[in-house]
């Protein structure tokens, strides 16, 4: 069972406040790459502070970690179609809608790959993300075309640059933290699987010589 970490709730609640309040596009950075910067840290750096820092919610949300990762998958991907972006980039109540599914998402996600007794399937879960984000940024970067009207800026060269830099930021930001939490978890599996290695209270006796 988790303890209470203030800390991580605090962590948690600034993220998201500073992804969705900040006066981000004074960083010069093109739209969709701040998107992407949203987008991630809602999902891999927020979700994660949330779920440690509140213990109680995270164990009355549902616990079932690859059914979470399938639903995350669906979620990102979905939102990530040119049709589905577009609408969400032109109307307030769809971006709000939008940056709730990757929040809520992610926090169920989190809680299921986070529950002690579920490590096996938690791994499996975390290294099922990472490889889902890092195909989908691959796919933004290597796109031989701008996928997004809304990748484009005034201070690019190209809109494809745009949308090459939202897929960079998605593979440095997601891809590691799902990576590396996925092998913190199979350590834990490792770890709690029991030895072959008789207990010395069960090792026969030695012979005595005479």
């Amino acid at each position: 069972m988790r303890n209470f970490c203030p800390f991580c709730l605090f962590a948690g609640i600034s993220a998201c406040a500073l992804v969705w309040f900040a006066p981000l596009s004074h960083l010069g950075l093109p739209d969709f790459a701040l998107h992407m910067i949203r987008h991630m840290t809602l999902v891999a750096i927020a979700a994660p502070l949330l779920v440690l820092g509140t213990p109680r919610l995270s164990r009355s949300l549902p616990s079932i970690p690859l059914l979470a990762s399938f639903a995350e998958f669906v979620i990102v991907w979905a939102w990530h179609m040119p049709g589905a972006h577009e609408m969400a980039r032109a109307s307030g109540g769809w971006l709000a809608f939008e940056q709730a599914c990757f929040l809520v998402t992610g926090v169920v996600l989190w809680a299921s790959v986070l529950d002690p007794d579920r490590a096996l399937a938690g791994a499996g879960a975390l290294l099922l993300t990472s490889m889902h984000m890092t195909l989908l940024g691959a796919l933004i970067i290597l796109s031989p075309r701008t996928l997004y009207v809304h990748a484009a800026h005034a201070d690019m060269s190209h809109s494809l640059e745009a949308q090459q830099l939202g897929g960079m930021i998605m593979l440095v930001i997601g891809t590691p933290i799902y990576l590396l939490a996925g092998l913190w978890r199979t350590r834990d599996v490792l770890k709690a699987a029991p030895s072959d290695k008789p207990a010395p209270s069960e090792q026969a006796p030695r012979r005595m010589q005479p």
